[in-house]
């Protein structure tokens, strides 16, 4: 019985997001702008990205070694899987759900209801991650 409740949970779960790990709709209906969005992935305020993750940024110190290296992420992931991760990695990851905003806990009441990051953001790291296929 608590094998298939197990298998129930999956099952939802995955098909809330198409095929388990992956959003290929664009949230803004257009593709985002690269510059922009390794602007953003290298912004230690905005972003945070490189906290956790190493990657190709030569000019940026102290990156992590946390989360995976983003050096060929393009190369290993869709852009539907990579919005995923960014949107709400809850459950593929502990990365943070930088574009959900409802079942979080332990939330700052000044940002309640607000994403980390806009639709056009995260777009524009999509766009920028999917470059990275080296």
């Amino acid at each position: 019985m608590q094998l298939l409740m197990v298998f129930a949970l999956v099952c939802t779960v995955g098909s809330a997001y198409g095929a388990g790990d992956t959003m290929p709709a664009s949230l803004t209906g257009t593709r985002g702008d690269p510059a922009h969005g390794r602007a953003i992935v290298v912004n230690r305020q905005l972003g945070l990205c490189i906290l956790c993750h190493g990657g190709p940024f030569p000019e940026e110190r102290f990156q992590g070694d946390l989360a995976p290296d983003l050096k060929g992420v393009g190369a290993r992931l869709s852009e539907g899987q990579l919005r995923q991760r960014i949107v709400d990695s809850g459950k593929i990851s502990i990365m943070p759900a930088y574009f959900r905003t409802e079942g979080l806990i332990r939330v700052a009441p000044a940002f309640q209801g607000k994403t980390i990051l806009s639709a056009q953001q995260i777009e524009d790291v999509v766009a920028y991650l999917a470059t990275l296929r080296d």
